[in-house]
C-alpha cells in the first residue's frame, strides 16, 4: 500500500468486495456526492460554498482519541479507511478526537502519527505532497461546536438540565420503561441560552449542569432520550489550554467533525450502530439551519476485530503496562502497533491480514494463526536465512587436525535467499567450519528413540553447508549432563563439491562455528495469554497470563547475522522468523526477537 497522494485509480478487480465497497460504488454511480464542494480546509456551509468542486470522490476518516497507543484493531480501521479512500480516488483524514482534556497526551498524538505512517498511509489532500499535511484536531472545531449548541438552544432543540447525575440516570428509564421528562425541559430558549452562557463563562462547578438535546424521552432507543451534548469540566486541554471549561460529548462532536471535514462515509464499529439515529438527527438539524454543507455525512458500521489470545481494551492494556506485567506499550507481546512492530511484524503483513479477514457486520473471532500466517507469507521471500543455535552444546571433530591441519578453517557458503526475486542473483552468506562447532542439544541422543535420524554413536549426518560427520560418542560433566559431543569428519564430502553425495545420510543439522560464531541474546516470545478469549464472559484475564510468553536464551549465530541492523528480519533455519530488536540490538551486542515459528504449532 502506497503512501503517495490519493489517485483516481479505480479499485483493482482482485480486491474482494464487501458491503462498504458496494455502498461506495452505488454512491459514485448515483452521483450522491458529485456536487460537493471543498474549500481546502474544514469549515461550515458558507466556507465550503465558496470553495471548488471537491477533487476527492469520497472522504473517509480515521479519528482516534489520543489517550493511548493504537492496537491491532485500530490497524484494521486504518487499513479500511485509508484503503477505501485510495481505491476510490478519495482522501482519508487523520483526525484527533481530542474532546476529553483529562485523558489526552502529546505522547499518544506522536505515537498515532508514527503508526499510521509506518503502516504506509498519508492524509495529504489531493495535490499536496505526501508527508506535508498536519492531522486535523477536533479541538480546533470547538468554536463551531459551541455555535451549533447555541443554535440548537435557540431553535428549541436543546436545553440546560440541572438535575443531579443520579436523578438523570433514574429518569432516563430503561429498555422496558420510558424516560421521564426533566423538570428543566420546559425552560424557554432564552432561559436555556442564558444558562448555557453561564456554563461557558465558568460560573457553574463540574457536574452542576449539562446541555441536552431535546428529542424524545419515550424513544425505544435510549440514545435518543435527550442525550447530553455538553458537560462542564474545569480542566486544561493539551491544545486549547484553559480557553474552555465546557467540552462537547463525543456523540455530539463526532458528527460535527465529519460534517466540517466533508466526510462522505463515516465508518465506525458496530457499537456505534445505536448512535446512528442521533448522528442523523443532529446532521438534519444543523443542515436545516444552514450551518453545515450538504449532502451531509452518513455513518456505516462494521464488526470490530476480535483476535484470539489478545485483549484490546485500552484500560486492560494500560494495566499490563503500569503493573510491570509487560515491559511497556512496545513490549513485543502486546497487540499494540508499536508492540507488533518491535516483535517484527511488517506493514505489508498487517495490510495483508486486514484485507484477508474482510469486512462484515457479523461478530466473530479471528484466529491468531491467521495473523502469523500473513507475516510468514510476507517474509518468506524477503527474510535472509541464517543458522542459529539456541540451546548450544559443543561438538568436537576429533580427526579435524589430521585431515585438514591444526587450526584450519574451511570456508563454507549457503544462499541467503533460496528464491530471490526474478532476474536477481541469489545473495550468498559465508561462514567457516573448524574443529569445534555449536550444535543444538536436541540433535544428539546417546540412546536414540525410534526413528531418530540425527547424531548418536555410529550415525552419520551432514553439517548443513559443510561436511558429513560420524558421531563417536560424548563426554559428560560431573552431573552426568552431556558437555560435548564427539565425531569425526568424513573427507571429500563438502556440500557443493564433486563426490559430496558419495556418503548417504538421512539428516542434515544446523550448526554455528565456534571460531566465527557470535554470541547473541535471543528472546523467545509467545502468546501473552493461554486462553483464546482471555477477557470474554467475565473471565479474569490476569489469571490467564502465559508464564512462558517470554524465554531469554544465550545463543550463537552465524557471522552474517552479526551484521544485522535494528529491525532487520531473518529466518533462523528450522526455528522460524526473527528480528533484530529495534531498541536493544547493537553492534557487538546482538539481540533477536522471535516473531513466529515456521508453521502454526500453537497448542499442538
Amino acid at each position: 500500500m502506497s503512501s503517495h497522494a490519493p489517485s483516481s485509480t479505480p479499485p483493482e478487480a482482485a480486491k474482494p468486495s464487501n458491503f462498504l465497497r458496494q455502498i461506495i460504488e452505488t454512491d459514485l454511480a448515483q452521483g450522491t456526492h458529485a456536487q460537493a464542494r471543498w474549500a481546502g480546509t474544514p469549515g461550515d456551509a458558507a466556507h465550503h460554498a465558496a470553495g471548488q468542486p471537491d477533487p476527492a470522490k469520497i472522504r473517509t476518516r480515521f479519528p482516534p482519541e489520543p489517550n493511548g497507543y493504537l492496537h491491532i484493531g485500530h490497524a484494521k480501521s486504518i487499513c479500511l479507511n485509508f484503503g477505501l479512500a485510495r481505491d476510490y480516488g478519495g482522501v482519508c483524514h487523520l483526525r484527533f478526537d481530542d474532546t476529553n482534556p483529562e485523558k489526552e497526551d502529546q505522547e499518544y498524538v506522536d505515537s498515532i502519527i508514527d503508526a499510521v505512517r509506518w503502516l504506509g498511509f498519508d492524509w495529504a489532500q489531493i495535490g499536496q505532497t505526501p508527508g506535508s499535511a498536519a492531522p486535523y484536531q477536533a479541538s480546533d472545531y470547538f468554536d463551531f461546536m459551541y455555535r451549533a449548541a447555541e443554535y440548537l438552544v435557540e431553535t428549541g432543540h436543546a436545553y440546560v438540565d440541572e438535575q443531579t447525575p443520579e436523578e438523570m440516570r433514574a429518569n432516563r428509564g430503561d429498555f422496558g420503561k420510558p424516560g421521564v421528562d426533566s423538570p428543566y425541559r420546559s425552560r424557554t430558549p432564552a432561559e436555556n441560552l442564558a444558562r448555557l452562557r453561564d456554563m461557558k463563562a465558568g460560573q457553574l462547578p463540574d457536574g452542576a449542569a449539562v446541555l441536552r438535546a431535546k428529542i424524545d424521552m419515550a424513544s425505544p432507543n435510549i440514545n435518543l432520550r435527550d442525550p447530553a451534548i455538553y458537560r462542564i469540566k474545569h480542566a486544561e486541554h493539551h491544545n486549547t489550554g484553559n480557553q474552555w471549561c465546557i467540552y462537547p460529548m463525543y456523540t455530539f462532536a463526532h458528527p460535527i467533525e465529519d460534517a466540517l471535514e466533508r466526510i462522505t462515509h463515516s465508518i465506525c464499529t458496530l457499537e456505534f450502530e445505536d448512535q446512528r439515529p442521533f448522528y442523523d438527527w443532529l446532521m438534519d438539524r444543523l443542515a436545516e439551519g444552514g450551518l453545515i454543507a450538504t449532502p451531509q455525512p452518513r455513518q456505516y458500521e462494521f464488526a470490530r476485530l476480535n483476535l484470539t489470545y489478545v485483549v484490546t481494551s485500552k484500560r486492560k492494556l494500560k494495566h499490563l503496562v503500569d503493573s510491570g506485567t509487560v515491559g511497556g506499550w512496545d513490549d513485543p507481546r502486546m497487540p499494540t502497533i508499536v508492540g507488533l512492530r518491535r516483535r517484527g511484524y511488517t506493514p505489508e503483513a498487517l495490510q495483508l491480514f486486514c484485507e484477508r479477514i474482510g469486512v462484515t457486520k457479523d461478530y466473530s473471532w479471528i484466529d491468531y494463526g491467521t495473523l502469523e500466517g500473513c507475516l510468514r507469507e510476507d517474509l518468506e521471500n524477503k527474510a535472509h536465512r541464517g543458522m542459529a543455535v539456541l540451546d548450544p552444546v559443543r561438538l568436537v571433530l576429533t580427526n579435524w587436525d589430521e585431515v585438514f591441519g591444526a587450526g584450519h578453517l574451511e570456508p563454507c557458503q549457503l544462499p541467503a535467499l533460496p528464491h530471490p526475486p526474478e532476474g536477481t542473483e541469489a545473495p550468498v552468506r559465508h561462514f567457516t567450519l573448524g574443529k569445534e562447532v555449536w550444535i543444538e542439544r536436541e540433535d544428539f541422543e546417546e540412546t536414540p528413540p525410534k526413528g531418530y535420524k540425527r547424531l548418536f554413536p555410529g550415525n552419520k549426518v551432514r553439517l548443513k553447508g559443510g561436511y558429513v560427520i560420524e558421531c563417536t560418542g560424548c563426554e559428560k560433566d560431573a552431573e552426568g549432563k552431556v558437555a560435548q559431543v564427539l565425531a569425526t569428519v568424513v573427507p571429500d564430502t563438502k556440500s557443493g563439491t564433486p563426490g559430496a553425495d558419495s556418503v548417504k545420510v538421512k539428516a542434515a543439522i544446523t550448526w554455528v562455528g565456534v571460531a566465527d560464531g557470535v554470541e547473541a541474546e535471543v528472546r523467545l516470545y509467545d502468546r501473552l495469554f493461554t486462553d483464546a478469549q482471555p477477557d470474554a464472559g467475565g473471565k479474569d484475564y490476569l489469571a490467564l497470563l502465559n508464564a512462558d510468553s517470554l524465554k531469554v536464551v544465550k545463543a550463537y549465530v552465524e557471522p552474517s547475522l552479526a551484521q544485522a541492523k535494528p529491525d532487520e528480519k531473518f529466518q533462523f533455519e528450522r526455528f522460524g522468523y526473527f528480528v533484530a530488536d529495534r531498541k536493544d540490538h547493537a553492534a557487538g551486542k546482538p539481540v533477536f526477537n522471535r516473531v513466529t515459528g515456521l508453521k502454526d504449532s500453537w497448542g499442538k
